[in-house]
């Protein structure tokens, strides 16, 4: 039988998602894509934006229409179980808090039908048992050439505009041993390059030696060949202990972090836990340890109290310290927050421009960095390989083809070589 697992939002989802898909490959399952034709779907949704609650409508309509069962699940499903039913018959709903339940999903679906039940029938005796978020642990990732460790969950944080905390729950870490050894068994697996990923990140252990705490002894245990990737970096939790396990080789020079605003006005309206002062030291220190590092950033326009000189505040921030890229996102009030109902936010129109126009720098921006590449040395993840040619992800995320890679070359492997730009876009060449 075939099975989708169509995921929406974070790298964490991304991470679950690949676990729930390898369990229903051990049990024999063909995972495919959203474009092809399967038994059984699985939408892992997200809900920090009412854009991507609406794409998750519209795909889980598309795939009831193909007169399959679909299975939703993540952090839409855990705030909107009634509505998402609502959408057709064939549709099966599992909250958050049970979605680590998916992963006997494939054997409870083969017992079932070894008993003659048939597959909707399995679907709606599946009954959940006691689980917990850390079981997500993927042996082989069928979606992606690197793996990815999820090592917390939750947040303790509650900014004004989102309510994923609300859907995930409190910050829980995985213990580090454990941590370790998934990682030294992702790595004899033979994969060589581990994205770190949780909830929020930086949250990991905060009441101990923390993230920066963890990765130290990590980098320690991990092949000279194994390299680190991190998901987005929340700025109130970076310490010098993280930027010091950042500074390593082993560490991608790609980070993601969170901005959202630039102001302290703003920043302080929406509950986030630091300072424009401190986003500064952040950048700075990432570039001190890290030789012209690819930094990206989320950023929401038209937040409460952002007026002009607010959002021309993160405009010159983000400009004057050179970030490579950033994912901007209008203010989309969420229920159930803080600034839900608040009236000293932009007008639609005013924080639709102001999109553009950050949008526009994000550009302008990403193709600067990308011309002070040319001509340097980088390490590059091979992922696909079309006409010929092998195409990948730069350790400083930039999407390049291959120019002779070594003979034999292997989905996943990690090759170094010189980069250039061409006609078709860039290129590394070993």
């Amino acid at each position: 039988m075939n099975l989708c697992v169509y995921t929406l939002g974070c790298r964490l989802n991304q991470c679950e998602s690949e676990a729930i898909a390898d369990s229903f490959s051990a049990a024999g399952w063909n995972i495919v894509k959203e474009d092809e034709s399967a038994d059984l779907y699985i939408v892992n949704t997200c809900t920090v934006t009412a854009k991507a609650e609406q794409k998750a409508r519209r795909m889980i309509r598309l795939f009831a229409s193909r007169g399959a069962f679909v299975v939703v699940t993540g952090c839409y499903a855990q705030m909107a179980e009634a509505e998402l039913k609502k959408i057709s018959p064939s549709v099966m709903v599992v909250p958050l808090v049970k979605k680590a339940g998916l992963l006997k999903l494939a054997s409870h679906i083969a017992v079932a039908e070894e008993g003659g039940m048939s597959l909707e029938d399995a679907l709606r005796s599946f009954t959940e048992v006691d689980t917990n978020v850390f079981e997500y642990q993927a042996a082989s990732f069928s979606y992606h050439s690197r793996a990815y460790l999820k090592v917390q969950d939750g947040c303790d944080n509650n900014c004004g505009y989102c309510r994923v905390h609300i859907a995930r729950g409190h910050s829980v870490s995985l213990e580090r041993s454990e941590v370790i050894k998934r990682a030294l068994e992702l790595e004899e697996a033979g994969f060589n390059e581990i994205v770190l990923t949780g909830v929020n990140l930086t949250m990991y252990d905060h009441d101990g030696e923390g993230l920066g705490g963890m990765m130290l002894e990590l980098i320690d245990r991990l092949k000279d060949t194994t390299r680190l990737r991190l998901s987005s970096m929340e700025p109130d939790h970076i310490d010098e202990r993280l930027i010091e396990a950042c500074s390593s080789i082993k560490v991608h020079p790609h980070f993601h972090i969170p901005v959202q605003s630039a102001s302290d006005k703003v920043l302080q309206r929406s509950n986030r836990k630091y300072s424009r002062s401190h986003l500064e030291w952040v950048v700075s220190e990432l570039r001190r340890v890290k030789d012209d590092p690819f930094i990206a950033c989320d950023v929401i326009t038209g937040l409460p109290a952002e007026g002009d000189e607010e959002f021309r505040e993160t405009y010159d921030f983000l400009k004057s310290t050179g970030f490579a890229s950033f994912h901007v996102f209008p203010f989309s009030p969420r229920p159930d927050t803080d600034l839900y109902k608040a009236r000293d936010k932009a007008e639609e129109r005013v924080r639709d421009e102001r999109a553009r126009i950050l949008r526009e720098l994000s550009s302008s921006m990403l193709e600067e960095y990308k011309s002070r590449q040319i001509g340097k040395t980088v390490e590059i993840l091979l992922e696909s390989r079309s006409d010929g040619m092998w195409h990948g992800t730069t350790g400083n995320y930039l999407k390049a083809s291959v120019d002779n890679p070594p003979l034999f070359s292997t989905r996943g492997q990690l090759v170094s070589g010189v980069l250039s730009r061409t006609k078709g876009g860039l290129i590394v060449s070993c």
